[in-house]
């Protein structure tokens, strides 16, 4: 399978707590940090679910 990049381009300060728990899902744990993942319809679903809060791109 692909492999895609995420970055948290945002703060997760004032988020709701939904979200804070699905960058926690993801591995992000701070602006700029960013983590591998395999391109898998979990990890995908929760991207979108944040996606106003980070940026993607393929490996």
């Amino acid at each position: 399978m692909a492999k895609i990049k995420v970055k948290q381009e945002k703060s997760a300060i004032k988020r709701q707590l939904n979200q804070k728990r699905t960058l926690e899902a993801l591995g992000l744990k701070r602006i700029g940090q960013v983590v591998e993942h395999e391109d898998t319809p979990s990890i995908l679903g929760m991207i979108n679910k944040v996606k106003h809060l980070v940026s993607t791109e393929e490996a």
